[in-house]
């Protein structure tokens, strides 16, 4: 197995040798197309993209990523509600990139979405990462590593516990890809690293890529590649990645991030312990607050509230007195009324939870909806967006 961990040739990692160029930046193309089904009631009204973690989008994370690593000409393919990716990112200055976006009014699938973009990615070496994944990887090492094992394509892969979750890749004693299989079941696995859709490409690449048509990277690229022999490698993962592909995904992506498993910045500032507040909220002296715990800018919380980690709060949100909020991710403009009690709870923007309200654990809560007095949402229960939820269990 060829580890992550492993020092690339000095040449290959950015240094110079006397005498020789440097290395230019590869451009990186981001995968946002994707309609995010598995995360629904969530994404009724957002992209997958779009997401929050630690009350930012999952993609906004990856290009900061990205520009940390010194890639900062990105382009990304659009689908699912486009507007408000393209409206967040502009052109990419305020993140200190330049970002390109096109929108696919069919979807042309993993591969044909990059294929999209062969007049702009089809010089030099590139990189693709899925924006709707969390990471802290080592686009730096990977790249040196792609650029010394001479392959037409090199992929992140991950050790995971359970491999019938996952595409899983087979590989030889040096790192060559020489198989593929899609989630199968546990006891059939012939290896336990999954795919996590992390690439390095040569232009080549696209010969492999028909232009304006759907193409899957796992169904019909890697097989071809496989079957002409191309040379094809594998790069061990050993940080933090999590696809945030599910609602148990999800959730678990933020509490990590929450409690700083995954290196990505935590915004707001830091008053005591393990507790985080943005700009213009005020944390009463009466809350009880068990960390972690953070809460976005421009909050309202009330006396009398508790607040018991791990918990995220977005910005512009109403925490009425008295109310109790454990577990929970809530996304921007959620109003939680007197005396009301979440637990373990995701919560869409704009949400209005009305006073002695309860809201039980691993309940998901779509965009806009409203929640009434006395209103009970059962446990595990869907609130699709926009509902109104009377108060009779939901």
């Amino acid at each position: 197995m060829v580890n992550g961990s492993q020092t690339p040739p000095a040449e290959e990692s950015g240094s110079v040798r006397s005498g020789a160029a440097p290395v230019a930046p590869p451009m990186a193309m981001i995968m946002a197309a994707g309609l995010g089904t598995r995360l629904w009631p969530l994404t009724d009204k957002t992209a997958k993209p779009m997401v929050p973690v630690l009350n930012r989008p999952v993609m906004e994370h990856i290009v900061r990523l990205l520009a940390k690593h010194g890639v900062t000409r990105l382009c990304a393919n659009l689908h699912h509600h486009p507007d408000a990716i393209r409206r967040h990112f502009g052109d990419g200055s305020a993140f200190g990139v330049e970002i390109a976006f096109r929108h696919e009014e069919e979807l042309l699938g993993t591969a044909g979405g990059v294929g999209n973009f062969r007049d702009v990615l089809g010089e030099k070496t590139f990189l693709v990462m899925s924006g709707d994944s969390l990471t802290d990887v080592d686009l730096t090492a990977f790249l040196a590593h792609h650029r010394a094992c001479g392959g037409i394509a090199t992929m992140a892969v991950k050790q995971v516990s359970d491999p019938s979750l996952y595409g899983v890749v087979v590989n030889d004693p040096v790192g060559r890809v020489s198989g593929f299989q899609e989630k199968p079941a546990a006891r059939e696995a012939l290896s336990d690293l999954c795919n996590c859709g992390i690439y390095a490409f040569e232009p080549a690449i696209f010969d492999y890529v028909p232009p304006a048509t759907f193409v899957d990277w796992a169904k019909d690229v890697f097989p071809r590649l496989l079957a002409d022999g191309a040379p094809f490698y594998t790069w061990r993962l050993d940080s933090y990645w999590n696809d945030v592909g599910s609602i148990d995904a999800y959730r678990d992506g933020n509490f990590d991030a929450l409690e700083r498993r995954v290196a990505i910045d935590m915004p707001g500032r830091e008053v005591r312990a393990g507790v985080w507040i943005g700009a213009g909220t005020v944390l009463p002296d009466s809350a009880e607050v068990a960390p972690p715990v953070l809460l976005g800018e421009d909050c309202v919380v009330e006396s009398g509230v508790t607040l018991a980690g791990p918990l995220i709060v977005g910005d512009r949100c109403i925490i009425e007195a008295g109310a109790v909020l454990e577990g929970v991710i809530h996304w921007h403009g959620c109003k939680t009324g007197r005396n009301a009690n979440h637990a373990g709870a995701i919560v869409g923007s704009g949400v209005h939870v009305h006073s002695d309200a309860q809201v039980h654990e691993g309940a998901v809560i779509g965009e806009g909806c409203i929640i009434d007095a006395g209103a009970v949402v059962s446990a595990d229960a869907r609130i699709e967006a926009g509902r109104h939820v009377p108060a009779t269990a939901a």
